[in-house]
């Protein structure tokens, strides 16, 4: 009797194929998983089916628009800002190594402070001059000059440095070639500015004061308040633009 020859069976689709398809459902599952669990910003989303409509032509009725100046701006880091902290975080450096050197850490010290549209460098008077002079002997403190002035190369040229004298009640003395608190701190602050112009600063971007004993931050009654006093001030901040000084009315406009 012959034997019944068996039926061809179907031909099956490839393992390979099989594996495939169950990573591509993975997936799937993985990226709706995903979606569900952020958080979506609608403009966001317009913008992004606009900008393909318009640039690639693939997507049909999509609304063709434009990132808004003010997204990029928030998006767009501010170098200026960028630079100005480095700056700050340079001489705050600067400072502490130069109080580390100075006095040991015994007697006044110099600090950076905030201050109205910037930040500025206290530098105790003692530390700079002999009573009632105006020129700089210490060494430690030309050598802290000079490293400030190497960082104010490296600021934007649209921020000026100020440099203003202060001093206590108390004249100059008989010694000394100064009149009165007036020229002590005038001339103080402009033996400061030599020395930053002497280092490599641009003069055009400095400017000297004297406010003699006029503007004290301590009581002149103790001699801990005279020598908080007695100091010079390196003001950074940014300079007014023309159209600013323009707004503002002088006081003979208001007269007319």
């Amino acid at each position: 009797m012959a034997k019944k020859k068996c039926p061809e069976c179907p031909e099956c689709l490839p393992e390979w194929l099989a594996a495939f398809g169950d990573l591509m459902s993975l997936l799937l599952c993985f990226f709706v998983l995903l979606l569900s669990m952020s958080s979506m910003d609608a403009k966001k989303v317009s913008e992004a089916i606009g900008s393909l409509s318009g640039a690639m032509s693939v997507l049909e009725g999509g609304t063709k628009t434009e990132i808004s100046k003010r997204r990029i701006q928030e998006s767009t880091p501010i170098q200026q800002q960028d630079e100005t902290s480095e700056a700050v975080n340079r001489i705050t450096q600067a400072v502490i190594d130069a109080n580390e050197m100075m006095e040991k850490g015994h007697g006044p010290t110099i600090s950076v402070e905030e201050a109205e549209e910037g930040f500025m460098i206290q530098l105790p008077a003692s530390l700079l001059f002999k009573p009632g002079q105006a020129k700089i002997e210490n060494e430690d403190a030309l050598l802290f000059l000079k490293r400030v002035a190497l960082i104010i190369q490296q600021l934007p040229n649209n921020l000026e440095i100020g440099v203003q004298g202060y001093t206590d009640n108390t004249p100059p003395g008989k010694n000394s070639p100064y009149l009165d608190n007036w020229e002590l701190s005038a001339a103080r602050a402009i033996s400061v500015v030599k020395e930053l112009v002497k280092d490599g600063v641009d003069p055009h971007r400095l400017f000297a004061a004297g406010f003699g004993e006029y503007h004290p931050i301590a009581t002149n009654a103790t001699p801990k308040g005279r020598e908080k006093n007695r100091r010079v001030e390196i003001h950074f901040y940014g300079k007014k633009s023309e159209q600013e000084g323009k707004v503002k009315k002088s006081v003979l406009d208001g007269a007319k």
